[in-house]
């Protein structure tokens, strides 16, 4: 299932929701100069982990990996990084943002089964 077009399809609308949560927290959290840095430095900082550090061979991604991690190192940045996100959405008061993107997000990692086995033994 962790390779099915509709599955990636909604992994990519979930990355962009959390980039989407960071930058609406970044805004959010300060004033002036700082809310704009905060508001796209944040994502694109975000962006750039997510890109950079990858599992070679990734059936869900190019299969290309600029810095190649082990499996384990890979799902706990995923993780890590939908975590903040929603955390992002509840601190900067949106409870039930928040509660839906973790929802989402723990069914679709539910479903990408195959993905987190295949993960796990890299």
């Amino acid at each position: 299932m962790g390779s099915q077009p509709i599955n990636l399809a909604i992994r990519f609308l979930l990355e962009l929701t959390a980039l989407a949560a960071l930058a609406y927290w970044g805004w959010t959290q300060h004033d002036g100069l700082l809310r704009i840095v905060l508001a796209i430095g944040l994502p694109v900082f975000a962006a750039v982990l997510w890109a950079t550090f990858a599992v070679p061979d990734d059936p869900s991604r190019s299969g290309k990996a600029p810095v190649p991690v082990p499996g384990i190192v890979r799902l706990v940045l995923e993780l890590a990084f939908f975590a903040f996100a929603a955390w992002a959405l509840f601190d900067a008061g949106n409870t039930a943002a928040s509660l839906i993107l973790a929802v989402v997000v723990v069914i679709h990692y539910a479903v990408s089964y195959d993905r987190i086995a295949w993960l796990l033994k890299q």
